[in-house]
This record gives structure tokens, C-alpha cells and sequence, in this order.
């Protein structure tokens, strides 16, 4: 006898087809929501323009791979936020590095989990150490001028003070590791004195830095002031360096031929830089990764001279 044609009810039936003994797919079960990685560049989540992606190093995250024109966006979008940013008072810049603080705190697990799949071996004191950093620099936002800054001796009926003046836009080369705090720690001196960044974040580990733009955008600080590129340094660099709309170079652990090029392209419009390199430990000192000595880096001093009166 002939087998019986299934029906269509039994053609469409779940599991239907399995091998005797095993379980069926539950139909109604859901799948999970895949985040997708971005740029935080202008305030805003962005893609790269190129649409090109890499890869984590455990082959689980897509993160955007920067251009040159994502890194000319990104000076672009500093540029517009750097007036209003060093307009506000140093209270003010005070307050909203604070509430950064604040945020990471809220997320310190997320962060710390990130650090562990990155392959970080302490990552809730890094995690820890990272928000102590935006607070202790927070502090330092209306006192680093009295350092800083003088009245100066002069010879005459008239005052000389030396006061300082943030640079405008500058481009961080963070450091690979520490991905988190090494990222805090170059940032929060830049900017508490009202410049504005643009970032090329860890290669190593490229996601930490995306969660923390995640904290950037929640936490008060005003579009463009710091943006955050991922990808390669390699690409990337050798055009920033070369902008003109840039005042001032920070490169983390770069040494060799790379620094040396990347040097030569910012004497062009007579960029300050600065090549530094700390070992991880270092990075929790505060004396060392916290000191109000980084802030006077990317700072200009100005002198005035000022009638006395009779």
C-alpha cells in the first residue's frame, strides 16, 4: 500500500521533521536584539560614512571602522561646541564632569563586564579608579587657575597678570590599556578647561570606550565637546594631525616612525603635541595619572597689562 500524502496542516506542523527524540524549536520563543555598535560624534550615534565595520577580537561585536571624512566630521562638530563649552563658567564645566561621575557609577557593572570580556584582569578597579578620575578632575575644574595663573612684578604704574586660556580643538590618541581609565584620564584634563576632543579610542578594546559615550551623552556635557572614533589609529591620525582646525595633538604610547610623522604633519599650522606613555599602574596613581599638571598641557597663557590708578 501506498503512503498515505501528508496533509497540509501536517506539512506545516513545528518539528514534523525532526529525528525521533528530539525537542522542537519553540515557535514563540524570541530572539535576542543584537546591539549595533556606534560613533558618538556631535552628541549623536553614529556609523562610520564608509560602512565599513571590524570585528572584536572574540568575534562577537561589529564596531564601525573610522575614515578620514568621520575624522574631519568629528573636528567639525568640536569646532561648533568649543565657544559655548569654554563660555560656561568652571563651575559649571565642574558639575557636568561630576554628573559623568555620576553616570558611570549607575553603569559601573556594564563597564566592569566590558572590561572582563576585553580580557582585563582587575576590571571593577579599573571601573572604580576611572570614576574617581572624572571626580577628582572635577574638583580641580575653578582651582587649576590658581596655579596656573600670576600676577607678575613689573616696573611701572601699571598690574602684569599671566592668565590662562583653553587651546580649542585636540586630538587624543588614547591608550590601549588601560581601555577605560587610561580613556578618563585623557580626556577629563582636556576638557575641564574648555577645549574640546576628538578621540581615537583603544584597539584593543573598542567597546568599553562605545558604553562610555553611552555615559558622555546622559551626563550633561554638551554636544561635539568630546566625540569618539573607532578603527585605526593608522588611518586616521595622519589626517587629523594635518587639520588646521586642530590646535593640539595627545598620543598615548605612540613611538617610532608613526610619532615622528605624525609630528612633522602638525608642524604645519604649529600644533602643539605631546607623547606620553604610562605604565598601567601608573594610570591608578594618583599623584601621576590624576595630577593638575596634564590639564596645564593644553592650556595658553595670555598676559595683560592694566593701568594702576593714581
Amino acid at each position: 500500500m501506498s503512503e498515505r500524502r501528508k496533509t497540509g496542516a501536517e506539512r506545516r506542523r513545528p518539528g514534523a521533521d525532526l529525528e525521533p527524540g528530539s525537542e522542537p524549536a519553540d515557535p514563540l520563543a524570541r530572539l535576542a536584539v543584537k546591539k549595533t555598535w556606534k560613533m558618538y560624534v556631535g552628541g549623536a550615534f553614529v556609523r562610520s560614512e564608509s560602512g565599513r565595520y571590524l570585528v572584536t577580537a572574540d568575534g562577537v561585536d561589529n564596531y564601525p571602522w573610522a575614515s578620514r571624512k568621520d575624522g574631519r566630521d568629528a573636528v567639525t562638530a568640536a569646532q561648533a561646541a568649543q565657544k559655548g563649552w569654554a563660555g560656561k563658567t568652571a563651575y559649571n564645566r565642574g558639575q557636568i564632569l561630576y554628573r559623568l561621575g555620576e553616570v558611570m557609577e549607575g553603569r559601573r557593572a556594564e563597564l566592569a563586564l566590558s572590561l572582563e570580556r576585553a580580557g582585563e584582569s582587575q576590571p571593577e578597579r579599573e571601573v572604580d579608579a576611572a570614576i574617581d578620575r572624572a571626580i577628582s578632575f572635577a574638583g580641580w575644574s575653578d582651582k587649576y587657575q590658581s596655579l596656573f595663573a600670576s600676577s607678575n612684578p613689573v616696573a611701572g604704574p601699571h598690574f602684569g597678570f599671566s592668565v590662562t586660556d583653553p587651546m580649542g580643538v585636540v586630538v587624543i590618541a588614547a591608550p590601549d590599556r588601560p581601555a577605560l581609565l587610561g580613556l578618563v584620564g585623557s580626556i577629563c584634563p582636556v576638557i575641564v578647561s574648555g577645549n574640546v576632543a576628538v578621540v581615537v579610542v583603544s584597539e584593543v578594546d573598542p567597546i568599553t570606550p562605545l558604553i562610555l559615550a553611552e555615559c558622555l551623552a546622559t551626563s550633561d556635557l554638551p554636544g561635539g565637546v568630546v566625540n569618539l572614533l573607532t578603527g585605526k589609529r593608522a588611518e586616521v591620525l595622519p589626517h587629523l594631525a594635518k587639520h588646521m582646525g586642530v590646535r593640539a595633538l595627545d598620543l598615548w604610547d605612540l613611538t617610532g616612525d608613526d610619532a615622528v610623522k605624525l609630528e612633522v604633519a602638525a608642524a604645519d599650522n604649529v600644533k602643539r603635541v605631546t607623547r606620553r606613555s604610562l605604565e598601567l599602574e601608573a594610570w591608578y596613581d594618583e599623584t601621576r595619572g590624576g595630577s593638575p599638571g596634564n590639564i596645564e598641557r593644553f592650556l595658553e597663557t595670555k598676559t595683560v597689562w592694566h593701568p594702576m590708578g593714581a
